[in-house]
C-alpha cells in the first residue's frame, strides 16, 4: 500500500511520523470543531421546526378569521399581523436551509470523512512504526 522500500532510515521514518501525528492532531481537533457545530445545528433545527409550525398555525387561524370579518380598523390590523407572521414564516425558512436537515447531513459527512481520514492516519503511523523496527539503527 506505502512505498516502504523507499525509507531507509530511521530519521525517514521519524519524520514522517512525526508528520503524522501533527496530521492526526489537527485531524482530532477538526473532529471535534465539526462535532460540536452538528450538535448545534441539530439543537437549531429542532428548535427552528418548532417555532415554525407555531407560526404556521397561527397564520392559519388569523386568515381563518380576516376571512369572516368586515372591512375595518380589526380587519387592518389582522392583515397586517399576517404580514409581519409571513415574514417572519419567510424568515424562518431561510434559517431552517442554513441550519436544518441538510446542513446537518452536510457536517454528518463532514465528521464521517474526518473519522475515516484519522482511521487512515493511525494505520500510517502503525505502518511506520513496524516498518522502522526492521531497520538498521545506525
Amino acid at each position: 500500500m506505502y512505498s516502504l522500500n523507499k525509507i531507509t532510515t530511521v530519521a525517514d521514518c521519524d519524520v514522517l511520523l512525526t508528520w503524522a501525528e501533527k496530521e492526526k492532531s489537527d485531524l482530532t481537533f477538526k473532529q471535534l470543531s465539526v462535532e460540536r457545530v452538528a450538535v448545534n445545528y441539530s439543537s437549531t433545527s429542532i428548535e427552528i421546526d418548532a417555532v415554525l409550525q407555531g407560526v404556521v398555525a397561527e397564520l392559519t387561524a388569523i386568515e381563518t378569521i380576516i376571512s369572516t370579518l368586515a372591512d375595518g380598523p380589526t380587519k387592518e390590523d389582522l392583515v397586517k399581523k399576517k404580514t409581519r407572521l409571513e415574514y417572519k414564516k419567510f424568515l424562518l425558512e431561510n434559517r431552517r436551509e442554513s441550519y436544518g436537515s441538510v446542513a446537518l447531513l452536510e457536517k454528518e459527512l463532514d465528521l464521517e470523512r474526518i473519522i475515516k481520514e484519522l482511521d487512515e492516519v493511525d494505520m500510517f503511523i502503525t505502518t511506520i512504526t513496524s516498518h522502522k523496527a526492521t531497520l538498521p539503527t545506525n
